[in-house]
């Protein structure tokens, strides 16, 4: 019977562990400096996503319908530097991590979640914009459409 219990939860373990989405695995930077440094480096746009990861729904819509797929992760691997700079109502942050969002959201102009920011490489405005409809692959034509 131990038996029995100890593989059923090893099995869940697994099961839990492969149910983490794609958009988690991501290399999301929590810090826009960093992330203009590695651009500069790897000649990269920066996508900046402005998110309640927690509560709001178009946040968990976009994470579900384009950043957890395969053909976001491989776009963004070859021509972007990811940064999340989340604002959850549940999720614990530091006082120094709820300041610098909100210093980063006032600077941008934040009105509304989700909202992505498109930088060059040298930190200019490439373009903003938000969740939209049609997957994967259409929202990695419509970032295309920045350049």
């Amino acid at each position: 019977m131990k038996t029995f219990f100890i593989s059923m939860i090893l099995f869940f373990s697994v099961s839990l562990l492969g149910c983490k989405s794609t958009a988690d695995n991501l290399p999301w930077k929590e810090n826009l400096d960093e992330a203009l440094k590695t651009a500069q480096l790897e000649n990269k746009t920066v996508l900046v996503n402005f998110t309640g990861s927690d509560w709001c729904v178009w946040c968990k819509r976009l994470n579900e319908e384009v950043f957890s797929k395969p053909e976001f992760a491989e776009y963004a691997e070859k021509n972007l530097v990811l940064v999340r700079i989340d604002f959850p109502r549940d999720k614990e942050q530091t006082q120094a991590t709820k300041y610098y969002n909100q210093q980063l959201a006032a600077q941008f102009k934040i009105e509304g979640y989700p909202t992505i920011v498109l930088l060059r490489k040298d930190g200019s405005n490439l373009g903003v914009t938000g969740y939209m409809e049609g997957g994967a692959a259409n929202y990695v034509q419509h970032l295309q459409s920045f350049k």
